[in-house]
């Protein structure tokens, strides 16, 4: 990740410089302040106390303007570095095929973008500013120890392996547990996102209380461990304390012995002495919490990098639009077979065949789970099949550029999608150039403007999250009206019009027809009497194609197809 630095590498330059400026005037500092308990309080001279005291409050001033420019430089570093990072994620996450988001949870995701990202923003953060702390403490103040007696630095030698022996032994046990920690982050934001998207089936069923007993055993998970690391290092603080407390009683009892022998040294500089012990010591024990981030970043680091390093599975095809053959809106299916990747189960579709030509009408009909929505995701590459070819224009979609396919296609998924935001700006997703009443006649062919327009600000009223705010109707005329306005080559309703009555309905296949008589149209319905007028009528069991042909052609030839009519319809009239 460290190519998201290199941009921001002046600012990476500048934090440690500024940093380096800090360090020194609090290394300086002991000295100077020797030097007046030594030469001001034991002399009795107020004049040096007064002029050492001021050049000390001058050296302490610039150390803070120093730790102020610092933090400022290494903030814009690392978070210029997490702008960048979340942005390239959330990228790669929209560019990843169906096959690859299936792997991972919607709340792991979440994790990643965010806590993750943030985890690993807080380590360049301290590599940046306090390893450059930490460093020049420790070795500044060995040096300035050395300066006041080699004897008190041969202390502070002689607790170096203690306090590092601690700190890889604490890490050790604790390095492991910081990835189970994302893990268990993982499973809250599932249950929250969940239950958050869910709350109306919840509360339909009355399961608010199971719920949260589902929150409280994610959120326990959680809680157990990160209590297990935390007591892992909550032993390494009072363990340091006590070899700096040693190093302490240490530098007294030699400085005591040398001093009652006239040794040279004097109480300032013993004073002195012990403050750049506690110098040295604490830039350790800092050290050690360094440590303890950058392994918990490390966790979050890999996780971040599972994602970016996904190679895409869907990728572009080499033609262009100029090389594309001229059967506009023609689909055909060559002997195609389907198995959802990493299933480990059986084909959903065998051996599919079949040809839609320009402005033909294909209805697909089938019992639940036959492979109906499978067979039309196929078009626009949501996943690629096993066997077999998919053709659009005359050309495998796996020779399309993404982008060109996609756009010749309009397709209206089962599930309604809405955002938060106006009615307008939701339809206008299908062709952001579109003037207001290129918005309006999709809408009007979609059956729509009529309750659009009932609403407070018409076209201008705000959607709730998710549409909660519409009915289902509402909401799959409002999808339909977004596809429409797109005016594709290419138009597919997977069961997007089951909330809709059979009036309602057979008036937007009508307006469709005038408004659009090019464009190919495989529409995917559960009820007879949606479809029966369309050109064709596929009738899919069991992952294959049992018969095709017209309405008529069907209910003379294919004993399924009468089964499910007579289930549906008693002399012409809708039994629903």
């Amino acid at each position: 990740m460290l190519k998201y630095l290199k941009k921001y590498w002046y600012f990476c330059l500048l934090a440690p410089l500024f940093m380096f400026g800090e360090i020194a005037m609090d290394l300086w500092q002991p000295d100077m302040m020797s030097e007046i308990v030594d030469k001001g309080v034991l002399a009795a001279d107020m004049d040096v106390i007064i002029s050492i005291g001021v050049i000390m409050i001058l050296l302490v001033l610039f150390g803070g303007f120093c730790g102020i420019m610092s933090g400022v430089f290494a903030n814009l570093a690392s978070q210029q570095f997490a702008n960048d990072l979340r942005k390239d994620l959330f990228r790669k996450i929209m560019n990843l095929s169906f096959q690859q988001t299936d792997k991972i949870s919607t709340g792991s995701l979440i994790t990643r973008l965010s806590n993750d990202v943030t985890q690993v923003e807080r380590m360049v953060m301290m590599a940046i500013r306090s390893v450059v702390r930490c460093s020049v403490m420790f070795v500044g103040g060995i040096f300035m120890l050395s300066r006041q007696s080699l004897r008190f630095a041969l202390i502070a030698v002689c607790a170096l392996p203690i306090v590092v022996f601690l700190v890889f032994f604490f890490m050790k046990k604790a390095s492991p547990l910081f990835k189970v920690v994302q893990q268990k982050l993982d499973g809250v934001n599932n249950v929250m996102q969940e239950n958050v998207a869910g709350a109306r089936v919840v509360k339909a069923y009355v399961k608010e209380d199971y719920e949260m007993e589902r929150f409280d055993d994610a959120n326990d998970a959680l809680c157990e461990i990160n209590l297990k690391v935390q007591s892992i290092l909550a032993f390494m603080g009072p363990c340091m304390n006590i070899v700096l407390n040693v190093c302490v009683v240490g530098i007294l009892y030699v400085g005591g012995i040398t001093v009652k022998s006239g040794g040279g040294l004097t109480p300032g500089e013993i004073m002195a002495s012990i403050t750049y012990m506690a110098m040295i010591l604490n830039g350790v024990m800092f050290m050690a919490n360094i440590f303890q981030t950058f392994t918990r970043a490390k966790a979050s680091a890999d996780r971040i990098s599972e994602v970016l390093k996904e190679q895409e599975i869907i990728k572009d095809g080499e033609m262009t639009l100029d090389n594309e053959a001229m059967a506009k809106g023609q689909v055909e299916f060559k002997d195609v077979s389907f198995t959802y990747p990493n299933s480990g189960g059986q084909p959903v579709l065998h051996h599919i065949s079949f040809k839609v030509s320009r402005g033909e009408t294909l209805a697909i009909i089938g019992s639940t789970g036959s492979g109906k929505s499978s067979l039309v995701n196929l078009i626009p590459r949501f996943y690629d099949c096993t066997e077999g070819e998919v053709l659009v224009n005359g050309v495998n979609v796996k020779d399309h550029k993404l982008q060109d396919l996609r756009e010749k296609i309009g397709i209206v998924l089962q599930k309604a999608e809405l955002y938060s935001r106006s009615i307008e700006a939701n339809i206008r997703w299908g062709k952001e150039t579109a003037t207001p009443w290129e918005i309006k006649n999709a809408a009007e062919i979609a059956q729509a403007d009529d309750f659009i327009c009932d609403t407070e600000y018409g076209y201008y009223t705000n959607v709730t999250e998710g549409g909660h705010s519409l009915s289902g109707g509402q909401k799959q005329r409002i999808s339909i009206a977004r596809a429409v306005l797109k005016d594709p080559e290419i138009l597919i309703f997977d069961d997007s019009t089951s909330a809709l009555d059979l009036r309602t309905e057979a008036n937007l296949y009508e307006a469709l027809k005038k408004a659009s008589p090019d464009a190919t149209k495989i529409i995917i319905a559960q009820r007879i009497a949606s479809v029966k007028d369309a050109d064709r009528i596929a009738v899919i069991e069991n992952g294959t194609i049992a018969d095709i042909g017209t309405h008529e052609e069907l209910m003379e030839n294919s004993e399924y197809y009468r089964e499910i009519y007579n289930s549906q319809l008693k002399g012409g009239v809708d039994v629903e």
